[in-house]
């Protein structure tokens, strides 16, 4: 699976990007067919206190999947935008089992 990694307004860390890794490789147990993800990093107003917005797009055969949340920190960001795909994947992939 291929991760492209956007980061808009800054440059991504090593440990940041490690930590993104990590956590879509979790995605990939899941048995679904995940051809790529693309991670947006964003920096919101400097006045707002959850001002780190992170997004992942999953390519996937048929619909993509996509979230988008925002923390005070990328990792957590990550982690909560990591859990909406994770329910989304589960989602379709019971959708589809249950077509059969």
């Amino acid at each position: 699976m291929d991760i492209i990694v956007q980061s808009e307004g800054f440059t991504a860390s090593e440990h940041l990007e490690q930590f993104l890794q990590a956590k879509i490789d979790k995605l990939d147990h899941h048995g679904t067919k995940i051809i790529r993800a693309h991670v947006t990093f964003l920096k919101g107003p400097a006045a707002e206190l959850n001002n780190n917005y992170c997004e992942i797009r999953l390519e996937v055969p048929g619909n993509d999947h996509f979230a988008k949340k925002h923390s005070t920190s990328f990792e957590h960001a990550i982690t909560e935008c990591v859990d909406a795909l994770q329910h989304q994947v589960e989602k379709s992939k019971d959708k589809e089992m249950s077509s059969r």
